[in-house]
C-alpha cells in the first residue's frame, strides 16, 4: 500500500494542485484547496466523478478493463445509492471490496450541530477534515424540499446586509465538500432513490457532460438545490461544476439542472461561463436599482456595474419564459423600497428585455445588523407595482428566523465584530476586489 505522501500526489494529479488561485483579473485572493492525507493512507472517493474513480484505479495497478467497470459500479453506488461501506456494493466480487477498503473511503461532512426550526426548516453546521465550518439549510414545502448548499467557508464578498458578508473568505470548498452536502441531507432525510434513474454512466468515448438524468420528485422531500448558502458560488466556480455536474449525472443523484439554481452577486466574467458549461438556474442578487444604493449594499457593483450585470443576464444561454432569471431583492426599509424604486426595476427589466421574476426578501435580522426590514405593507406596494406591470414578483415567507437559518443569516462564526471591525473588513474585502 503506498504511503499518505505518495497518495497525495496522485490524487492532486488527478483532480488538481493542492493550491489553486482565483483569477486574478476576477479575484486576488488565494486560497487553498485543501486536500488533508488521512493517517490510514486511504482517498476519500467523494466528489470525484466516475473518470477520475478510474484514474485513480488505474493508479492503483487495475487493469484498463477492470478500472472502467469497478469505477462505474463505485460511482453507482455512491451517487445513486447513498451508500457509504464497500462491503454492501454486491455486484462487486467479494474478494475486491477488502481491495477497494484498504485504498478508498467513502466520505460525508461532519457534522457539528443540527437544529430544527419551528416551521420545519433544518440547519446543519458542518465541519471540514481541516477543521473549517460551513453550513447548510433544508426548507420543507407543500411541494418541494429545497436544499440551500454553501460553497464557500466565508466570503469574499462584502454585502451590507448578509452575515456571511461579515466573514473573511477561509477558503473554497472542495467539490466533495459541496457534493458531500447533499448526500448528507439524503441521509438525514431517508430518502435515497430506489431503482435505475436516467442511465448507466458512459463508456470511454460518450461525453460524460451530457448524461444529465431526468429526476422527478416521486414523493420525495428534498426535490430542489440552491446555491445561496456560504460564498460567491463563481467566486469557486470549477469546484462548484464539477460538484453539480456529478449532482446531475443520471446514474448518480439524477437532478435536472431545471431543479438547480445557482445564486451570484454579479461576477459578470464567469456568468457566460456558468451557463454554457452548467447551464443551471440563474439567481442574481439585484437588491438596488441605481448605482448609489447597490455600492452600498452589493460593494461588488462597484466593479461589475447594474448594465454590465443586466447585459450579462440578458446573454445567459437559455432563458425564455420557461427559464426566466429570478432577481433576488431584500426588502430594507428607507433604503430600497420606495414606489420609485420598483418603477425603476420594471424599467430596467424592459430596457434588456429579460424573461425574468422578481423574489421580495423581507431582510432577515441578525446581531449587529445596520438595516431595518421594510413594513409589510410597503412590500405588498412593491410587489404590487411590479405585478401590475406583468412581471412576477412574489414575497418569500421567511423561513428558520428562530435559528438563524433564514436568507441572509448565515454565518459559521459565532465571534461578534464590532461596527468598526465590519467597515475595516469591509475595506479590506474592496481593496481586494480593485
Amino acid at each position: 500500500m503506498l504511503g499518505p505522501q505518495r497518495w497525495l500526489f496522485k490524487v492532486n494529479a488527478i483532480i488538481g494542485p493542492i493550491i489553486m488561485q482565483i483569477p486574478g483579473h476576477i479575484d486576488p485572493v488565494v486560497t487553498p484547496r485543501v486536500i488533508t492525507p488521512r493517517s490510514d493512507g486511504r482517498i476519500d472517493l467523494m466528489g470525484l466523478s466516475h473518470l477520475q474513480i478510474r484514474q485513480l484505479f488505474e493508479e492503483s495497478q487495475l487493469d484498463e478493463k477492470a478500472a472502467k467497470l469497478r469505477s462505474k459500479q463505485v460511482f453507482h453506488w455512491i451517487y445513486h445509492r447513498g451508500v457509504t461501506n464497500f462491503e454492501v456494493m454486491t455486484d462487486i466480487s467479494k474478494t475486491m471490496r477488502p481491495w477497494l477498503a484498504d485504498r478508498f473511503v467513502i466520505g460525508r461532512p461532519e457534522i457539528v450541530e443540527a437544529q430544527v426550526s419551528s416551521d420545519g426548516t433544518r440547519k446543519w453546521l458542518l465541519r471540514t477534515d481541516d477543521a473549517q465550518d460551513y453550513e447548510m439549510v433544508f426548507i420543507p414545502d407543500a411541494d418541494r424540499g429545497t436544499l440551500c448548499i454553501s460553497s464557500q467557508v466565508g466570503c469574499t464578498l462584502n454585502c451590507r446586509f448578509c452575515h456571511t458578508g461579515t466573514m473573511r473568505l477561509v477558503r473554497n470548498l472542495t467539490p466533495g465538500e459541496i457534493v458531500g452536502q447533499v448526500m448528507l441531507a439524503r441521509d438525514a432525510l431517508g430518502e435515497w432513490p430506489k431503482g435505475n434513474m436516467a442511465s448507466a454512466a458512459p463508456d470511454e468515448d460518450e461525453d460524460e457532460d451530457d448524461d444529465v438524468g431526468h429526476y422527478t420528485a416521486d414523493g420525495r422531500m428534498l426535490t430542489n438545490i440552491v446555491l445561496m448558502g456560504m460564498g460567491e458560488p463563481l467566486y469557486n466556480f470549477d469546484n462548484v461544476r464539477d460538484a453539480i455536474k456529478i449532482v446531475m449525472h443520471g446514474d448518480g443523484l439524477g437532478l435536472s439542472r431545471r431543479r438547480i439554481t445557482l445564486s451570484t452577486s454579479g461576477v459578470v466574467p464567469m456568468m457566460a461561463r456558468a451557463g454554457e458549461e452548467i447551464n443551471v438556474n440563474l439567481a442574481v442578487s439585484l437588491h438596488a436599482v441605481n448605482k448609489e444604493v447597490r455600492d452600498e449594499l452589493v460593494p461588488l457593483n462597484r466593479k461589475y456595474g447594474i448594465d454590465e450585470l443586466l447585459r450579462a443576464c440578458a446573454e445567459y444561454p437559455g432563458i425564455s419564459n420557461a427559464r426566466r432569471i429570478t432577481f433576488e431583492y431584500v426588502m430594507l426599509k428607507d433604503k430600497n423600497d420606495s414606489d420609485a424604486d420598483a418603477r425603476e426595476l420594471v424599467s430596467l427589466i424592459r430596457q434588456y428585455k429579460l424573461p425574468a421574476k422578481v423574489n421580495l426578501i423581507p431582510f432577515n435580522p441578525w446581531p449587529g445588523a445596520t438595516y431595518e426590514c421594510s413594513d409589510p405593507e410597503r412590500i405588498k406596494r412593491f410587489s404590487s407595482i411590479i405585478f401590475e406591470a406583468g412581471i412576477s414578483a412574489p414575497i418569500r415567507t421567511p423561513r428558520g428566523r428562530d435559528i438563524m437559518a433564514a436568507c441572509g443569516q448565515l454565518k459559521s462564526s459565532s465571534e461578534k465584530k464590532s461596527r468598526a471591525e465590519l467597515d475595516r473588513l469591509a475595506e479590506e474585502k474592496q481593496a481586494a476586489l480593485g
